[in-house]
Parts: C-alpha cells; structure tokens; sequence
C-alpha cells in the first residue's frame, strides 16, 4: 500500500498529492510516469510524475478531475493510501547539453513541464518558461515556475492573470526579441502542442512534446497509446511520452483522443451519483 503524505487543492479540479513510495522515488525522472490503481476493484490509470523526493521516498502526482477514478482518487485523504502506485515508466526527458530553452505548459500540462523545467534550470540552463490557462481561477504552480525558471510568462484567455493572449503568442514575441532557443518543451492539450510545433517549424527550432493518450498496461503489449509519428506506429507508454512534435501526427491523435469522451463523462456522473448517495444521511 502507498500512502497519501499529502493533498493539496490548486484549483477547482486540479489536486497535488504525495505518495510515499521509495523504490519510485529512487529511480524517477522528469517526464515518467506511474500507473496507479485506487482500490483492489479499480482501473488503472497513468499519471505524470511532477515531482519526487529520493532522501523522504516520495513522488508527487498531480491530477485533474475528469473521469470516474479521479474522482475516487480525489476523495482520499492524506493518511490514506493507494492499492497500486507502479513504475517510474517511459523514458526521461532529455536534458543533458540545453543551454537555453523555452518550456511551454498549458494547463494542468503545467504539472509534466514543472519538473522538467525545474531540472534544466538546476543543470544551469536558460529556462524562459510560458504557462497558459484559460482564467486566474486555474492557474498552478505560478511559484514552483518562477523558483524554477529565468523568465516567466503568465497567459490567460481572458487577461484575468499575466497577460492576455495564447502561449503561442507569448512565445513567438519571445523568438522575435531576438531570443535563441536550443530546444522548445510543450506539454498540454494536443491543439496547443500542435500550433507551438507549427510555429517552431517555422523559426527551425527543434520542439519536443509529451504526448499522454489512452493508455491500459503501460508496457506497450495493449496498443491503446499508438501514435503515428513520422510517419511510423510509435507506442508513447514505451517509446515515449517525448517526441519530436515536428513529426507528431496531431490530427489523428487528436480525433482518437475524443472517442472515449462520452463513455469518460458517463462514468464520472455515476461516480458522483454514487458518491452523493453514500454521502447521504440515513434515515
């Protein structure tokens, strides 16, 4: 059993915790993930690691709300613990030799580029990191991103926080002031990473994202997570989460990411009926 060290709330459905788990912690890396079961009966699902701690054997996964385990995770408390807490799985994040890098997150996305900004910024690289949430009430991990970078740029949809605007703004007038990039980092919604990609493009900077779709074993024997990149079947529990996004096949990857939407939806309301039953008083 893993158990909860502790829970904190960043937003309305974005929730940090900390698990204990030494032999994790001994071997994790930005850019890995784990796969966790909440209870004997439930799914498996895979969760980014944002952080860990070797000397207190701790990882720290943060998470949004938006399907039926989620939820059940969401409802544990600190003291609590996990059934299932596997891996580190995947492969690293490159890191080694970047001397100056723009880090683009967009959203809870923010959660997988945290860690790996907080890395190249302790190797002594340049991080000039961008972060994109559609209002002030979602925005996360602001300070980590500040402690953990040279320059950072808030975005919101509306203007409620930082600046007004897209990261893709934000980083195009970055590029255009002159800045020089070894390497751009985006990591959050398939539409997003694919306009950063399109811009990179032009500009000649290689870019790297992380690609995070349905995954079942994360051994790479299900299939669940292929993805079409260069024009080859690459499986992202194995081969990835990291690819080159200037040969991500994002039009496919983003119409296989919406066919299990309305069964997700489904699933999360009857978690919350249940939930909302067994909360209520009896009779």
């Amino acid at each position: 059993m893993f158990t909860i060290l502790k829970k904190r709330r960043l937003n309305p459905t974005v929730t940090l915790m900390e698990i204990d788990a030494p032999l994790v912690a001994k071997k994790a890396e930005p850019g890995q993930f784990i796969i966790l079961r909440v209870n004997e009966e439930g799914e498996r699902i895979p969760l980014t690691v944002a952080d860990f701690d070797r000397e207190k054997g701790s990882v720290t996964v943060i998470f949004q709300i938006v399907g039926a385990t989620t939820k059940q995770l969401d409802q544990l408390e600190e003291g609590d613990a996990l059934r299932d807490f596997v891996g580190p799985l995947g492969v690293a994040s490159h890191t080694e030799g970047l001397k100056r890098v723009a880090v683009i997150g967009g959203g809870v996305g923010c959660a997988i580029a945290y860690p790996i900004a907080k890395k190249l910024y302790q190797q002594g690289a340049e991080v000039h990191a961008i972060v994109g949430f559609r209002n002030q009430d979602l925005v996360i991990l602001e300070k980590e991103f500040r402690e953990a970078s040279s320059k950072l740029v808030l975005m919101t949809d509306d203007g409620s926080a930082g600046q007004k605007g897209l990261v893709t703004q934000a980083l195009k007038e970055l590029i255009e002031a002159g800045n020089q990039y070894d390497e751009v980092i985006a990591i959050g919604p398939l539409i997003m990473m694919k306009f950063v990609s399109q811009l990179t493009r032009e500009y000649g900077i290689k870019t790297i994202v992380s690609m995070n779709p349905i995954m079942i074993d994360g051994t790479g024997m299900c299939g669940g997570c292929r993805l079409t990149v260069g024009g080859e079947t690459k499986f992202a529990c194995v081969d990835g989460p990291d690819f080159d996004g200037h040969l991500v096949d994002f039009d496919e990857a983003i119409e296989r990411s919406g066919m299990y939407r309305g069964f997700e939806r489904h699933a999360y309301e009857s978690a919350c009926h249940l939930l909302n039953k067994e909360e209520a008083p009896h009779a």
